[in-house]
């Protein structure tokens, strides 16, 4: 199977100057937990991540005004990519290795074109897979001592 066949395909994307309030109201109206960042909306070129969670232990946690703080310094950069060409084992892989839910997918020029999720996986893979792919991105990681 191929990354496109699971692929939710255009999905909305915040851009670095957005603000942490509008990155929330945009995540309560397409129910997701997490969008991809673009360079702006027009080239789509992925730069990062943002998650509910970084939203809650970075601009929350901290007191930060939603209203006037930007997503820019909380986003993850360089988030791992696949291509929509891809075996979907080769997105699980990376889902596995990295422990994360959700890996948006780009073109040959790294246009945000869609997005993977573990729900996707859940509704189109097989069992066998999903369930390898869950257990390993929850596992805890190990701390050094």
């Amino acid at each position: 199977m191929k990354v496109r066949e699971v692929m939710t395909s255009n999905p909305i994307c915040c851009v670095p100057g957005d603000t942490a309030q509008h990155v929330a109201k945009l995540m309560c109206e397409q129910n997701v937990g997490a969008l991809p960042v673009v360079a702006d909306q027009q080239s789509r070129t992925l730069t990062g991540m943002i998650t509910d969670r970084d939203l809650c232990c970075s601009v929350i946690a901290q007191g930060l005004d939603p209203k006037s703080t930007t997503i820019q310094r909380y986003m993850r950069q360089n988030p791992v990519a696949c291509r929509d060409g891809e075996n979907l084992e080769h997105c699980e892989d990376a889902m596995q290795k990295h422990q994360i839910r959700r890996v948006p997918v780009v073109d040959g020029e790294g246009r945000c074109i869609g997005i993977v999720a573990q729900a996707d996986l859940a509704l189109k893979d097989k069992s066998e897979r999903v369930s390898k792919t869950v257990a390993e991105i929850s596992r805890s990681r190990s701390v050094a001592a």
